[in-house]
């Protein structure tokens, strides 16, 4: 026996992401965004509302992209329901600090472990409203603490996921398979 749903923006795992920008006075902005995931290669997308940060990444036409963890979890969360406009100093007050991409005009922020640093390929929509961002990512950068063997480990990371149908925070932390392996066990 099967329960429909209708339809529903239900897609399993979602990544946290943090969007960092800065705005036309340089002060740094985040906003949390679910609705992520690589575009092409070399590139990510991102479904955004109309935002501080939406028009910020139209401005300067650049942004960073950080993962979410468990220890940024209240941080995050706080920077995806409050916004700047309301909040000016919502950075600080989530306890984020911010340094400036050596290759984007975007923040890095310190907290968390990696960051994508991406330029603007396209952004539809006006300013004041959301789109489909399309990002050409130019470097990605992660803390050592997170490297195992000089690869981004994500038992080390404890990234999390957005569970959409219970509005919950999961941890992604276990490896329970091998990519491009597993499968070739059938004959």
């Amino acid at each position: 026996m099967r329960k429909d749903f209708g339809p529903q923006s239900w897609v399993f795992p979602m990544p946290v992401l943090i969007i960092g920008t800065y705005d036309e006075n340089g002060k740094p902005d985040a906003m949390n965004a679910a609705w992520g995931a690589i575009y092409d290669t070399n590139q990510v997308t991102v479904s955004l509302a109309g935002h501080t940060t939406t028009d910020n990444i139209r401005k300067n036409k650049a942004f960073t992209i950080a993962f979410a963890t468990v220890d940024t979890l209240v941080a995050s969360d706080y920077v995806g329901i409050v916004p700047q406009k309301k909040v000016p100093n919502k950075i600080e007050k989530a306890g984020l600090t911010a340094v400036k991409s050596k290759n984007v005009n975007a923040p890095i922020f310190e907290q968390y472990p990696v960051t994508i640093e991406c330029k603007l390929v396209s952004l539809d929509g006006e300013e004041g409203e959301g789109g489909t961002l399309v990002g050409q990512i130019v470097n990605v950068t992660a803390d050592e603490k997170v490297l195992t063997d000089g690869k981004v480990d994500v038992t080390k990371l404890n990234a999390i996921s957005y569970d959409p149908f219970t509005h919950k925070y999961l941890v992604v932390n276990q490896v329970v398979g091998n990519a491009f392996k597993d499968g070739l066990k059938i004959k």
